[in-house]
């Protein structure tokens, strides 16, 4: 059962509602795979930052009983309260670069007797497990993470070996003549900046849009958005996120983006982005997700994107 708010936590809300007037500060960077916590007892009040996202569960594990939630905007979210842990998973409500505070107080009476936590909605990435421990960890636990932190560098190892080879001596048609991205058909496009609607989450503007796809006899393909940017604000805009999903909020494989340098304020710029599709997942219609990292840039979302 969620007990009324306490005074802290309020100011902390008031000072995190969303506002079209303030200051948008950078998104968070999230963590994969499963992230790991440990509170100390001399910094009770220190605030933890959480990637979330809408539709996607967020499930957090501590190492004590938990007593009791303080969660705000409450009704936004699909909450499952056990006895060591705390399930989230946020409805569509939010907007990305929203921040909500929750805290979660302990039943031991060991200190620290609570920890809060920042949740920042992401427009494409969420931190899926959180363990959180006020105890010292268990040898087990630093060896699990350490099995896990072996697998994703193997993992990345791998990516970059086969990236090289792909790129090795092949770019432009090569390339997608080479790994069957592009039949006799050739490389479709379609000017669709009518047909797209906007959300613009600051001083950017999308001026003209066009939409590619190639698709190779193997059912292999790719498709790319072009946009042409325009920065009205009064700060450079640096892209340092992508996502493209479609209207079951699945994002494709593959996301490159070029070129990421700075735009100053008053000029455009063409930023491409890149993916994996087969000819059934360029199909449907999908949302571009553009952010920046400067403080008050903001973002751009694209909603209606289709391909030829």
């Amino acid at each position: 059962m969620f007990a009324f708010p306490s005074i802290a936590l309020l100011r902390l809300v008031l000072s995190t509602m969303p506002s079209e007037a303030s200051e948008q500060v950078p998104l968070a960077s999230c963590e994969s795979g499963t992230r790991y916590i440990e509170l100390e007892a001399d910094a009770p009040d220190k605030e933890h930052v959480v990637c979330i996202r809408p539709d996607i569960s967020t499930n957090v594990f501590f190492d004590a009983k938990v007593a009791r939630v303080e969660l705000a905007f409450r009704e936004r979210f699909q909450v499952l309260v056990g006895e060591a842990g705390l399930g989230l998973l946020p409805m569509p409500a939010f907007r990305d670069g929203d921040r909500v505070p929750v805290t979660i107080f302990f039943g031991d009476g060991a200190a620290p007797a609570s920890v809060t936590f920042l949740l920042v909605i992401h427009p494409y990435e969420a931190e899926r497990q959180v363990m959180v421990f006020r105890h010292p960890r268990t040898l087990a636990s630093y060896r699990q993470g350490e099995r896990q932190a072996r697998a994703e560098v193997q993992q990345c190892l791998e990516e970059n070996a086969r990236l090289q080879s792909e790129r090795s001596g092949q770019d432009g048609l090569t390339a997608l003549i080479a790994h069957a991205w592009m039949s006799q058909n050739g490389v479709v496009a379609r000017l669709i900046t009518s047909d797209v609607i906007q959300r613009s989450g600051g001083s950017l503007a999308a001026e003209k849009i066009i939409s590619y796809r190639t698709a190779g006899p193997s059912g292999l393909g790719r498709v790319a958005v072009q946009v042409k940017l325009r920065n009205q604000g009064v700060v450079a805009w640096t892209l340092v996120g992508a996502a493209l999903v479609n209207s079951r909020n699945a994002s494709l494989s593959g996301l490159t983006v070029w070129p990421r340098e700075p735009i100053p304020p008053g000029e455009s710029r063409d930023i491409t982005v890149e993916m994996d599709a087969t000819e059934n997942e360029a199909r449907g219609t999908f949302t571009l997700k553009l952010w920046a990292g400067e403080a008050g840039a903001g973002g751009v979302s694209l909603n209606g994107v289709t391909f030829p």
